[in-house]
């Protein structure tokens, strides 16, 4: 895995969030507003605002709180351009004092201090995760761009929270979503957090280098149907992993076929030669990273038995496969059999390398049928991977979090509504979190409401 050193990793995260993320990503009725406080002189009044969301995530009972680091960033680097302040300018209606548009140039977040709950915790319904305390119109001019960056990045952090829980400790999850992400943004804000909340890699490059995620990835369907016959493979050649002369390696997989298709009972007539041919090709190019897909066309007639034969002369040349992926069918049953064909050759062929291959299983991957999947005793399934399901929060497309004022100059605010559910508690708030003697929460959670 190739990742940056630290200050190079921090100054590309900086660079990412702030081109995600600049001041003008906001509503405009927020300079509206803005605008309305320094017309009154009230700007620099003391407030504070609370960022918490109504209700936990997903019919569940909890949520993660994520998005913090990239919140401090932001508030560290929140500063308008000329070319902002011209824009504004431009959007703004005509009757604008001008010497506004001098006082956002000059705004920054020096007098702005934020409190927050650590990046990662447990978190439940209207506990505040920030509070923000500062100038009035600098606080208000901040609520979407951080609603913006707690939301999503928590809701998938709980959900990836949930696959993790419903998956059981053993499995190893791979997040694979970023081609199903909502956009380019989605997808690497996907990657980042649900590594947060429990999953061990991600197929997404960019996640690795700015994050520091383990990545991994082998083939699609496409590299294997894009192949026809043995005589596209070249080199046709694998030196031995200690050494020697090159040895014709087609050679070598078509006499371990033939081993494979007797010791199973398989026919040869039925093996794929554009998928023998892709797994070979494959294999001579990353003869220590072979985890080929085997569903192209049929698992058991053709996928398993070439990859048995290929990753059967890799080990006679000292090489170590890794193991196969299933994209379709029954996970499970196929998982068993493929096990099952591991097992028997190791027994006739004495290749203790098959005892440790990984069977990893996609194909659009839900937490219901992950939960299901792990209900199973008779499965071989070691690694999981997860996309549509998992990026684009299927059950729930929001965590709908909210930012509410609820001091000014030392007096508390509170909102009143026609749905009481949206009403709001005013006065700042101290969480806590109570444990018994063994450490155990005896409450979900506590806020005080300090009211002066």
């Amino acid at each position: 895995m190739a990742t940056c050193d630290g200050s190079e990793a921090r100054a590309a995260l900086e660079r990412s969030v702030l081109r995600r993320v600049p001041p003008l990503l906001t509503d405009l009725y927020q300079f509206t507003m803005a605008y309305a406080y320094w017309r009154a002189g009230r700007h620099n009044e003391p407030a504070v605002f609370e960022l918490f969301f109504r209700d936990n995530p997903f019919g569940g009972g909890f949520s993660l709180f994520a998005g913090l680091s990239d919140c401090l960033l932001f508030l560290q680097n929140f500063a308008f351009s000329d070319d902002d302040v011209e824009y504004l300018r431009s959007v703004l209606p005509a009757g604008t004092d001008a010497a506004f548009f001098s006082y956002l140039k000059e705004l920054d977040c020096s007098a702005v201090s934020v409190s927050a709950v650590p990046e990662g915790s447990v978190v439940f319904a209207r506990v505040p995760l920030l509070e923000v305390c500062g100038p009035l119109a600098v606080v208000q001019l901040l609520e979407t761009s951080l609603l913006c960056l707690v939301n999503y990045a928590s809701l998938v952090c709980s959900n990836a929270a949930r696959f993790r829980l419903a998956a059981g400790p053993r499995r190893r999850l791979m997040e694979m979503g970023l081609r199903r992400a909502q956009g380019p943004d989605g997808g690497l804000t996907a990657s980042r957090y649900t590594y947060i909340g429990g999953f061990d890699l991600t197929s997404n490059a960019l996640a690795g280098r700015l994050f520091g995620i383990p990545v991994a990835g082998t083939m699609a369907h496409s590299y294997v149907t894009s192949f026809s016959s043995l005589e596209e493979v070249w080199p046709q050649t694998l030196v031995p992993c200690g050494g020697g002369g090159p040895i014709d390696f087609i050679c070598l997989v078509k006499g371990w076929l033939g081993r494979v298709c007797q010791l199973l009972g398989s026919k040869t007539s039925l093996v794929r030669e554009g998928e023998l041919a892709a797994f070979l090709s494959y294999a001579i190019a990353y003869p220590q990273n072979f985890l080929p897909v085997i569903d192209s066309y049929s698992v058991s007639c053709s996928g398993l038995l070439c990859f048995c034969a290929v990753a059967l002369a890799l080990c006679e040349l000292q090489y170590q496969p890794l193991g196969v992926r299933l994209d379709s069918g029954d996970l499970c049953r196929q998982s068993l059999e493929v096990r099952r064909v591991f097992k028997e050759c190791n027994k006739q062929f004495s290749v203790p390398q098959f005892e440790s291959l990984i069977i990893v299983g996609t194909n659009s991957i839900s937490e219901q049928s992950l939960a299901e999947l792990n209900k199973k005793v008779s499965n071989e399934i070691d690694v999981v991977g997860v996309g549509t399901h998992l990026v684009t929060c299927t059950r729930q497309p929001s965590l709908g979090c909210v930012y509410k004022l609820i001091e000014v100059r030392g007096r508390p605010r509170m909102k009143m509504s026609e749905d009481p559910e949206k009403s709001t508690l005013p006065g700042r708030k101290s969480v806590y979190r109570l444990l018994d003697t063994d450490v155990l929460p005896l409450f979900l959670s506590l806020f005080v409401v300090v009211i002066i």
